[in-house]
């Protein structure tokens, strides 16, 4: 990456740790298969059991950890084979969740994107609702989504490393958005009575060779992970006022957001001509999420948060790290208000 420019879609994916990078570099240099029964296989085993027993201590875990390639393969696991009978989720959850769930009940949202509690079923039912959402940074408030009857699944890929667990049944966690590398996540997994396994590693809960070398790098980025949310929130609050003092919207402005990804909106300029602008600026943001964003499709988050299609394609989103400094929200500002005055009629 250029060094002038400035990457402002760490929701998308961030930047390795150096600790995360060394402990992948260490792995590949135990490239026997965690399955063999020889020497070589069970002390690759061994690195695998100490790593998967570190992701769960540096999380704060009691329960088990089913090591996966990601937190979509994490929802898959969870959505496609669990003991419950009846999936409700809500409309504003990432693509990943909503493509397995086609026939599940869907919850009612506010206009900040909040859950309504009110909405769940009163059969026995497995809840799946996204810790913070990876478009507009609303944070839900699962403590109140939990009630006798109803098993609580969080997709917490925003959320991991960042902010404490939620009190969950099951956890899809993603290493690459806390400073880990990609094709490696994992799903918590409170009782495993609550999955049908079907064979292969894991316990039997999935199949496939485990990825040491992503693994051991996992658990060093948990294990690494520093306390950079509340200056975060400064800059986001500066960005925020900013914004609106420009003429722009932002999006759940009065919800409970992280720090670390806000949505915005620019009135008369459509979200793919603002990211061509921005890019040429040297500005990576991004629209939606970036499983999405490719097709630059109207967000069905926006959408189910009650705004109308030419809003929805207005917003854009800028998410923050770990060295993301004042400097880069005053760039990113500047480019932003001279954008809207040229989009004002």
């Amino acid at each position: 990456m250029a060094a002038d420019r400035l990457y402002l879609d760490h929701a998308a994916t961030t930047p390795m740790l150096a600790q995360a990078k060394a402990a992948l570099i260490e792995g590949m240099e135990r490239w026997a298969n965690p399955s063999s029964p020889h020497a070589d296989g069970r002390a690759a085993r061994a690195a695998l059991e100490d790593a998967r027993r570190r992701i769960a201590a540096a999380l704060g875990w009691a329960g088990h950890v089913i090591l996966t390639s990601g937190a979509s393969e994490a929802i898959a696991l969870a959505l496609t084979r669990p003991r419950a009978t009846h999936i409700v989720t809500s409309p504003v959850e990432h693509d990943s969740v909503l493509r397995v769930t086609p026939e599940a009940g869907r919850l009612r949202v506010t206009s900040d994107g909040l859950v309504d509690p009110a909405s769940l079923p009163a059969e026995p039912s497995l809840a799946a609702i996204q810790h913070v959402n990876n478009e507009t940074g609303v944070i839900q408030p699962l403590d109140r989504i939990g009630r006798e009857g109803v098993l609580l699944f969080a997709d917490c890929a925003q959320s991991a490393g960042k902010l404490p667990l939620p009190d969950a049944d099951m956890i899809a966690i993603s290493a690459h958005k806390f400073g880990g590398p990609p094709g490696v996540g994992a799903l918590l997994v409170r009782d495993l009575a609550l999955l049908a396994p079907t064979g292969g590693q894991e316990q039997g809960y999935r199949a496939g060779t485990e990825n040491l070398p992503g693994i051991l790098a996992m658990a060093a980025a948990l294990e690494a992970r520093s306390d950079w949310l509340p200056p975060a929130a400064k800059l986001r609050a500066r960005l925020d006022t900013g914004i609106e003092a420009a003429g722009g919207q932002v999006i759940a402005r009065a919800a409970p957001r992280i720090a670390s990804i806000a949505s915005y909106r620019m009135p008369g300029m459509s979200a793919r001509a603002q990211l061509i602008q921005f890019d040429l600026a040297g500005i990576s943001v991004s629209a939606g999420s970036a499983c999405s964003s490719g097709s630059l499709r109207t967000s069905h988050v926006l959408r189910a948060m009650d705004h109308d299609e030419t809003a929805a394609g207005e917003v854009v989103r800028v998410s923050f790290g770990a060295a993301t400094k004042e400097p880069d929200i005053d760039r990113f500002l500047a480019i932003w208000t001279a954008m809207a005055e040229r989009a004002r009629p």
